[in-house]
């Protein structure tokens, strides 16, 4: 029984992460790194003096069920550095891809499951500033060992860690070029914000698919942030909420359904530029999925 909750607890970690890529030969990996470690583990000393060099040893021996316990038991342990490393960055740098994609689930899970009360919290800021910069150098080595499939999930989990403040931020700049009109390069800026967010070595990933595919998302998502936020300055209605950014196609749902419900107020009190834009981001992002790259040209 314990080795089938077990099991279904890294499943729902594996959920909590963004879309990635997975061949055929990674997912038996994984299922061999599970089924290999039936039985846990417990630290050599107790779970209240649960020491950094235990948690690598459980990254480099490819140990999930007792790093999910970890998660459990001592979570703030899988974000301490040991000898200059996080774990994290230890599991990619020695080629552990499998705990590195179930530690990335432990955090997204963990970020996920935070209530807005303890978001403020100073223990908790202080966990999500090691996270921030801990996936920072885990996109940083991800790129340099060519491990391009994490990169998006990276990405999302940063922008998790981040919260409300730099979604709502940068949709109030993308806000201001979209009142530019087509001058005011919304789309651009829009995607400069998305790769500046991540790490300025964020960059040398150009050509790599599923991270393209991650920041066209985001940008088209800052997009109708951007321009939801410049309707509400007209008409009464509520704002995106920002836990719905880059996941999935929430935002897109949400701002069809505001656009629906406040219609007749959008075509009363909307500028004919607002009313065209809003028109065209509902148009040229109707059915698209976590892969489209292409946001709206007539933006640009």
């Amino acid at each position: 029984m314990e080795e089938t909750l077990q099991n279904e607890d890294i499943e729902q970690d594996r959920r909590s992460l963004p879309p990635s890529p997975r061949s055929a030969s990674s997912i038996r990996s994984l299922v061999r790194s599970i089924v290999s470690h039936r039985v846990g583990r417990s630290p050599s000393a107790g779970w209240e003096i649960l020491q950094p060099y235990e948690v690598m040893k459980a990254v480099e021996e490819k140990d999930i069920i007792f790093l999910m316990e970890i998660r459990d038991k001592a979570f703030p342990l899988l974000l301490q550095s040991s000898g200059g490393e996080t774990p994290l960055v230890h599991a990619i740098r020695t080629g552990n891809k499998d705990v590195a994609i179930v530690l990335l689930g432990a955090f997204s899970r963990w970020i996920n499951y935070l209530e807005d009360a303890d978001i403020q919290k100073p223990q908790t800021q202080s966990y999500l500033k090691t996270l921030r910069v801990g996936l920072k150098l885990a996109i940083n080595e991800g790129l340099a060992k060519s491990q391009s499939d994490l990169i998006a999930s990276f990405m999302q989990t940063l922008v998790m860690s981040e919260g409300d403040k730099w979604v709502y931020s940068q949709a109030s700049t993308v806000s201001r070029a979209l009142n530019a009109g087509t001058e005011g390069k919304p789309v651009r800026v829009a995607g400069d914000a998305v790769r500046r967010f991540a790490t300025k070595e964020l960059g040398k990933a150009d050509l790599i698919a599923s991270l393209e595919d991650y920041v066209a998302n985001a940008t088209a998502d800052l997009l109708m942030f951007g321009a939801w936020a410049n309707a509400l300055q007209t008409i009464k209605g509520a704002p995106m909420p920002s836990y719905y950014f880059a996941r999935d196609d929430r935002v897109y749902k949400a701002f069809t359904e505001r656009l629906d419900a406040h219609k007749a107020d959008i075509k009363r009190s909307c500028s004919r530029r607002l009313k065209w834009q809003l028109q065209v981001l509902r148009d040229g992002l109707e059915g698209r999925s976590i892969t489209y790259r292409v946001c709206p040209h007539q933006l640009v």
